[in-house]
């Protein structure tokens, strides 16, 4: 999956509209305009030139951080200039504020089953004997739980 893509199904998923995308990036001290929205949301545009960088991205998940968890004190948190599926995954966790019973419920509302050990391998440091790395089909699996989630109530 591209950034791109990765950024269409957050916003699905948490059903983000232009607004609440431009203050998850201000929080994260970074302004963007609605156009530059619309074209990292919008498919047909998905073009290298139009890619939202790893640093963007991780702006965002920053700021989102901070918009649904409020922003903690001190220095915040500088944005990584490289992301991978389980940085995402973590940062998201990190934005609902699940812990890992709520996340298990969460893939099972798709069908997708995780033991407690399984999901913890995805948030260990890669030094780790028991690090796995995360599949983009978990990452996806994931965004579409809390997308029929959020539906479902």
């Amino acid at each position: 999956m591209n950034n791109n893509e990765i950024f269409r199904l957050i916003t699905s998923a948490l059903n983000l509209k232009d607004t609440g995308i431009a203050k998850a990036f201000a929080s994260a001290e970074m302004n963007v305009t609605t156009v530059e929205i619309a074209t990292w949301l919008n498919e047909e545009t998905d073009s290298a030139a139009n890619q939202l960088t790893d640093e963007q991205l991780a702006r965002f998940l920053n700021g989102l951080i901070n918009t649904q968890r409020g922003k903690r004190d001190g220095e915040q948190p500088k944005p990584e200039t490289q992301l991978n599926t389980n940085m995402i995954l973590q940062k998201l966790r990190i934005a609902l504020n699940l812990k890992a019973e709520d996340m298990l419920n969460t893939f099972e509302f798709v069908g997708v089953e995780f033991n407690k050990h399984e999901l913890g391998a995805f948030f260990r440091k890669p030094s780790n004997k028991h690090y796995r790395a995360c599949p983009d089909e978990v990452l996806r699996d994931f965004l579409l739980a809390v997308h029929a989630q959020r539906d479902s109530l």
